[in-house]
């Protein structure tokens, strides 16, 4: 095995280097960057011709729901009629 000093070197090393890895890679300057580029590219700056995209699409979308709902409206009120 190994005398009494190597124990006290490892177990130093055991305690310092978790708690110095953790304070080195938390610092905010090595995550900015990184953290600005993914939030651009998860959710990016929108434009004005993508809203208007997504609002026509959705007012087609609710354009059929309707369509869907008078057929079926109509569908019921000549059953109830015959």
């Amino acid at each position: 095995m190994g005398n009494w000093s190597l124990e006290v070197f490892k177990m130093a090393m055991y305690m310092t280097f978790p708690v110095a890895m953790f304070h080195i890679f938390n610092q905010p300057e090595y995550f900015e960057e990184w953290v600005t580029k993914k939030k651009r590219e998860l959710y990016p700056p929108e434009s004005l011709g993508h809203r208007e995209t997504i609002k026509q699409a959705i007012k087609e979308h609710r354009e059929k729901q309707d369509q869907k709902f008078m057929k079926a409206l109509e569908d019921i009120e000549k059953k109830q009629k015959a």
